[in-house]
């Protein structure tokens, strides 16, 4: 065994375990054991972790303490390996759904799609933001009243105003003037003949910086990477957005290599939240997030590995989409990790996140007609957030519940923690195993002092932690499709806490916050984990006025099921609203 072998923990077979309500499966809270450390200390924890002795020490330690060793690596699990999270197409049954003909031009998909929004479209519960829909965009171009190239000529005092001193938001990486009023004046002379291509004619839409546009560098939230892996096409999703007329106005901040839920990147800035500039937005697809919620945009693009749309959509209270795993195309996506991570959506509401994407289109106008939805919530794991959460969240389910006459199941899940330090041992690999040719030959001060700390940790897994990682998805996705035979979608608070201070010490280094970075991925990580569909959207506010995300993950290719449900919850919103107005 040698000196660095530890006890792992010997699962029995996944089919024994009782998934009901009165389950004896024992709750692991999330034991993170390592203090918040910035600045300085984040320097020297490098130095230690990087040296030749101490390092695989440190490391081991900090695996061990942290249940790595006892849960993942050195663990007796009786399944195999399930290396892949995708899922065979299915046909599904859904209420209220036009199916979209695959065939379909992406401008004749838009066209579809607007034949599915109610009649009218308000804002959303916004606390003060002012936010245009798509719809809203459309209409003002079509009656002349505003053009694209006025609205971009906006946009771009707004991005500069967001990099004031006295705000330094950080919402892009890059945003090239020429090229944004470029495209806005051709949008503006189509819409003075008549012949926009589609209704996302002049939409402003954003690009997390891990995605392949045109004629932007993709960076990665790193200051090298573009150097040794040029960008010379858009990836497929944007591609697909150019064709339908949509005017894309830059690369957008994000974590580091994704390596992070804060938002802090030490090359370009903290991204800040709109709802308090001293708060995170959080990552790893932050300046998306941000650039909606602060309404510069009605839509913008990330990539999702471990919660990384939905956790910063959730903070910044907009919508969070992230589609079954393969649905969207990750072609011209940077590969840092192959099996978890997808593109998704951020957007200020659910009508303009269904317009975007290639799914099968809910009738919204017809939420109180869906019969018979049935919720799965585990209480114990639907109660590990804060006092505030909890409260919003379980008022929200009431809500729903009462209203529409849906119905909530209790269940167990089983392993919680244990997916989540199975998912941090695959995506970690991934990354390293993406970019070994590169940091073999790269000077490591280029990186950023947090990220050098994840890819010292990263590096470490080798072939039994990662193999044993698959096993445990095997396990998750035994329990998750028996739960799927019980209910239509499993319900839960998007973070387990909500937006935290930003901290001065952290501006040039990054931070290392393990706590709060448990805390906000302990209910993503299975939709990433195991390829289900999963939306967040705004459900209410903590006491200090930060918004809450609720989350609906659902059976595979249901995309329309839940963004049937997330628009239910967000017109109860909009009515809760008007009688705090009124």
């Amino acid at each position: 065994m040698g000196i660095f072998q530890s006890k792992g923990k010997v699962y029995k077979p996944a089919f024994e375990i009782d998934l009901g309500a009165e389950s004896d499966e024992v709750y692991t809270h999330a034991n993170v054991k390592a203090p918040r450390v910035a600045g300085f200390l984040v320097k020297l924890f490098v130095w230690i972790l990087e040296t030749w002795i101490l390092g695989p020490i440190v490391v081991y330690i900090l695996k061990k303490d942290n249940l790595v060793h006892k849960l993942v690596s050195f663990a007796e699990i009786p399944e195999s390996p399930l290396f892949t999270a995708t899922h065979d197409f299915e046909g599904l049954q859904e209420q209220e759904v036009t199916c979209i003909d695959p065939d379909l031009s992406p401008p004749e998909r838009v066209k579809e799609a607007m034949g599915c929004l109610p009649a009218s479209l308000e804002s959303t519960l916004d606390s003060g933001f002012k936010r245009w829909t798509i719809k809203d965009f459309s209409r003002a171009y079509n009656s002349g009243k505003i053009t694209p190239l006025k609205v971009a000529n906006r946009f771009l005092a707004a991005v500069e105003e967001s990099s004031a001193p006295h705000l330094q938001m950080a919402f892009f990486i890059n945003c090239n003037t020429d090229d944004v009023l470029r495209q806005a004046m051709e949008s503006s002379i189509r819409y003075e003949k008549g012949t926009p291509i589609s209704m996302l004619d002049g939409i402003l839409v954003a690009i997390k910086d891990e995605m392949d546009c045109l004629p932007y560098p993709t960076t990665g939230g790193t200051k090298w990477l573009h150097k040794v892996r040029p960008c010379t096409d858009d990836a497929v999703c944007v591609k697909k957005l150019r064709s339908c007329g949509a005017i894309i106005v830059g690369k957008t901040n994000m974590h580091e290599l994704g390596a992070g839920t804060s938002g802090i990147n030490p090359h370009y800035g903290p991204t800040r939240n709109p709802y308090n500039i001293n708060k995170v937005s959080g990552g790893s697809s932050s300046g998306s997030a941000a650039v909606v919620c602060a309404g510069l945009c009605p839509v913008a693009l990330g990539v999702d590995g471990g919660g990384s749309v939905r956790l910063p959509a959730a903070l910044c209270g907009v919508v969070g989409f992230k589609p079954t795993n393969g649905r969207l195309s990750s072609s011209g996506v940077l590969p840092l990790n192959w099996t978890v991570g997808m593109p998704g959506i951020l957007a200020a509401n659910i009508e303009d996140a269904l317009i975007v994407p290639e799914i099968n289109l809910p009738h919204l106008q017809s939420s109180s007609s869906l019969a018979n939805i049935k919720f799965a919530r585990y209480g114990k794991w639907f109660n590990d957030s804060s006092a505030d959460i909890r409260s919003c969240c379980d008022g929200a389910l009431l809500v729903l519940s009462k209203h529409y006459g849906w119905k909530t199941v209790e269940v167990t899940i089983p392993e919680v923690e244990e997916m989540r330090l199975a998912h941090y041992v695959t995506i970690g690999s991934e990354c390293t195993a993406s970019l070994a040719t590169h940091l073999e030959k790269m000077k490591y001060g280029e990186i950023g002092w947090d990220a050098r700390v994840a890819l010292q940790v990263y590096g470490s897994f080798g072939s039994r932690d990662y193999i044993n990682a698959q096993r445990i998805r095997n396990r998750q996705m035994h329990f998750y499709k028996e739960i799927f035979r019980r209910a239509d979608v499993i319900v839960t608070p998007t973070t387990g806490v909500t937006a935290y201070s930003l901290q001065q010490d952290a501006f040039r280094t990054g931070e290392l916050d393990y706590i709060n970075g448990a805390a906000l991925v302990r209910y993503s990580i299975s939709g990433n984990f195991l390829g289900f569909p999963a939306v967040t959207v705004l459900a209410g506010y903590d006491a200090g006025g930060l918004p809450i995300g609720l989350q609906f993950i659902g059976r595979p290719w249901s995309e329309a099921t839940l963004l049937h449900i997330a628009y239910a919850m967000q017109v109860h919103n909009r009515y809760l609203h008007r009688e705090q107005i009124d």
